[in-house]
């Protein structure tokens, strides 16, 4: 395009936005009673008029010249508190603004400094937006911007072979984004039009643990081994691993590269964002396992400053934040006028944690990966997990969720019209972590939760009434990361409970056995007795408490129980007697793992070959018709364990690659997915090095977490 053409373009855009801004100066001055563009005498209209040019023209000025610096220096405050202050801050620099009006003609009281600051900036973005539409060139630089990456051109040029970008929706099944894409009005049109005509979709099977902690380790690291759970209790060392905080996260991808002696899947100019893991990207932002890092290029927030440095944009954010809290409260408030069921309690700062995963973690991570485009980057992983999060509470399918997915979808054509204005090309890969479960939970079902079920079975006291398990959702441990606040110290509900005979803060006699510490990965639950080395045998669990295994396996809330016998190996146990030996196959009675799948067995088998599996490890019954599970967390959508759709993610893929299995076979286990991923970017003829010391060995740059002792290297082996 001509110099000219440029300029007079771009001249001709800030004259609009300048006109728009005016006139909306001029509409609140007549609106407000505390905001005036008068002398107190009265002016004219033409003299009006100018005062609202003149005081747009200074807000829009020191909007673009004083809140870039005015941001980088509140950097320290946390994110999710710097955008509620956007408000503020805005109002600030219009009071400011006014101020250099000649004569005072411009004053405004500072509550309606606020409102008159964010309506303008409202509108001047609305108008940006509109325009950039109609110029190219101008709406790859409004893409820039919006993704806060002000760049030159490269030093190098730029590869002429495909990227590829991963795009993950968290904790959407496949059978949910088959319907969300249906339909003359879909749910997901952008979506709908890529399986329509240049995608193609296929569901895969999660590992036995159906949680982004186990799903996105092996996605990014290429292992998920002895990994079984979301949360589980290592007895070695006496600590509590929770996957989704940022030690666990840091410690896990430790072990994973030290497993496989691989950087990951990003390791070749790669970038990560709002991942658990970096697998092994330079660029990172909102990345768990680096949140706990200091430096330059590892702040945990680093990539808050590029997107809320452009007031629109941080304004856009903050008018959509408060939205979102008012959409979650109606719609709790709907949901218990109606007396649905089932339900969980939404109060609290839950509210807020919503707002935060499906606004403000939604929109940084989509400003960053439109910047990694344009910055030509060859591999691109982020996860955008605003779905996941509302479903746990509100259900996998239900109303709730339509408005979330809506959003989503229009990120991901925003997305797509970036890489349209990349200087390369790129493939977008759709693929999600695992699926969501819906049912009641355990405790509302029963009246008791899995620890007092636990504690009934050891012959403990048990509470009157049933307590309440946390969520485990990501979405929490994100927010308090962006608050920089310190990891939370709950520990299992065993610890939770107060003190009985025997408890957690009595002295105990040299021959009573310590009491059981009790854990829930939604319908997943792990027992381990902390005073017996290893695994505990069901033989000494028989001599312990008689009536424990009998008690949990015929519950009609538990579908199996995995034990291990000194006398048969592994044992995997339901109702009325049934069993199912899992090194020789021989069943006794009705088989409880067949309501699960054919490939349950060997999940389970897997999982019993880690190291730090529980010792016991408890799977809630799942009806057959239904798919609906009994989660042992607060979550009526649930996922962690088998049963329904939470074990039955999809991947969406350009027709152009390969397909995932070639022949034909279903893909089984989140390793496997792995190497998928691998092929396609070795498709492109991207080259694949090797791990490079010092370079992108994370055994160097992420220290083990306080508490934790290295594990011995285990091989790598294929269970299936």
């Amino acid at each position: 395009m001509p110099r000219w053409t440029s300029l007079g373009g771009a001249l001709f855009r800030v004259l609009a936005v300048w006109l728009v801004s005016s006139l909306t100066l001029l509409l609140l001055a007549a609106l407000l009673p505390d905001f005036r563009l008068q002398s107190a005498g009265g002016d004219s209209l033409t003299r009006t008029a100018l005062t609202a040019a003149l005081g747009a023209g200074a807000f829009g000025l020191l909007s673009a010249l004083v809140w870039p610096v005015l941001v980088r220096a509140l950097l320290l405050v946390p994110a999710l508190v710097l955008g509620l202050l956007v408000f503020f801050l805005n109002g600030s620099l219009l009071l400011l603004a006014l101020d250099l009006i000649p004569e005072g003609r411009g004053q405004a009281a500072p509550q309606t400094a606020v409102i008159v600051a964010a309506a303008m900036s409202a509108a001047s973005s609305a108008t940006s937006a509109f325009l950039a539409v109609r110029n190219d060139e101008a709406y790859h630089r409004r893409l820039v911007r919006l993704a806060g990456r002000r760049r030159g051109r490269r030093a190098a040029p730029c590869p002429a072979t495909p990227g590829t970008v991963f795009l993950q929706l968290d904790g959407l099944g496949h059978d949910l984004l088959r319907a969300a894409t249906r339909g003359e009005r879909p749910l997901m049109a952008t979506v709908a039009h890529w399986t329509r005509t240049s995608h193609r979709l296929t569901p895969w099977r999660t590992d036995w643990s159906s949680q982004t902690g186990a799903s996105q380790l092996a996605l990014l690291h290429g292992s998920n081994e002895d990994l079984p759970a979301f949360r589980w209790y290592e007895k070695d060392t006496a600590t509590l691993v929770v996957s989704n905080r940022p030690s666990g996260a840091a410690e896990l991808q430790r072990r994973a590269v030290e497993r496989t002696g691989d950087g990951g899947l990003l390791s070749h100019d790669g970038a990560s964002r709002g991942n658990l893991f970096s697998g092994g990207a330079d660029q990172v932002a909102l990345v768990m396992s680096v949140a706990a890092r200091r430096g330059r290029h590892h702040r945990s927030r680093s990539g808050y400053f590029a997107y809320f440095s452009d007031p629109a944009n941080a304004t856009r954010t903050a008018v959509s934040f408060v939205a979102e809290v008012v959409r979650e409260v109606v719609q709790s408030l709907r949901t218990r006028l109606r007396r649905e069921l089932p339900r969980v309690r939404r109060g609290g700062l839950y509210p807020v944690i919503r707002a935060f995963a499906t606004v403000v973690e939604r929109d940084v991570v989509v400003a960053a990966v439109i910047g990694d485009l344009l910055a030509g980057r060859t591999a691109v992983y982020a996860d955008l997990v605003g779905y996941d999060e509302v479903a746990h509470h509100s259900g996998p399918a239900h109303r709730d969720t339509h408005q979330v997915l809506r959003s989503l979808d229009r990120a991901l054509a925003l997305i797509a019209r970036a890489a349209r204005h990349a200087p390369r090309p790129y493939r977008i890969v759709l693929l999600s972590d695992h699926g969501q479960s819906h049912g009641p939970t355990f405790r509302a079902h029963y009246g008791l939760s899995l620890a007092d079920l636990v504690r009934a079975g050891c012959g403990l006291p048990v509470r009157r009434r049933a307590g309440r398990t946390p969520s485990g959702a990501e979405a929490r441990e994100a927010a308090r990361a962006a608050l920089h606040r310190p990891e939370e110290t709950d520990g299992p509900e065993e610890a939770q409970e107060p003190a009985a005979p025997h408890g957690p803060g009595a002295p105990r006699a040299p021959d009573t056995p310590a009491q059981p510490v009790v854990l829930a990965s939604g319908n997943l639950g792990l027992v381990s007795f902390p005073d017996v080395p290893g695994r505990i045998t069901r033989e000494e669990l028989d001599r312990r408490h008689p009536a424990l295994l009998t008690t949990l396996a015929n519950h009609p809330g538990i579908g199996f129980v995995l034990v291990r016998s000194a006398a048969h190996g592994p044992v995997v146990l339901g109702p009325a007697g049934a069993e199912h030996h899992l090194d020789t196959g021989h069943v006794i009675g009705r088989d409880p793992l067949a309501p699960f799948g054919a490939d349950a067995a060997g999940a389970v088998r897997r999982t019993d070959r880690f190291r730090h599996t529980a010792d016991l490890m408890i799977n809630s019954a799942c009806a057959p018709a239904t798919g609906a599970v009994y989660a042992f967390e607060e979550q009526i959508g649930s996922h962690g364990g088998m049963g329904g759709a939470q074990s039955h993610p999809f991947l969406l893929w350009p027709a152009e690659l390969t397909p995932p299995a070639p022949d034909g076979t279903p893909l089984t286990g989140a390793e496997a997915v792995h190497r998928v991923l691998r092929r396609w970017l070795r498709e492109a003829d991207g080259p694949q090095p090797p791990l490079e010391p010092g370079k992108d060995d994370l055994r160097r740059r992420a220290p083990a977490p306080e508490g934790f002792t290295p594990p011995p290297p285990t091989p790598p082996h294929d269970s299936r």
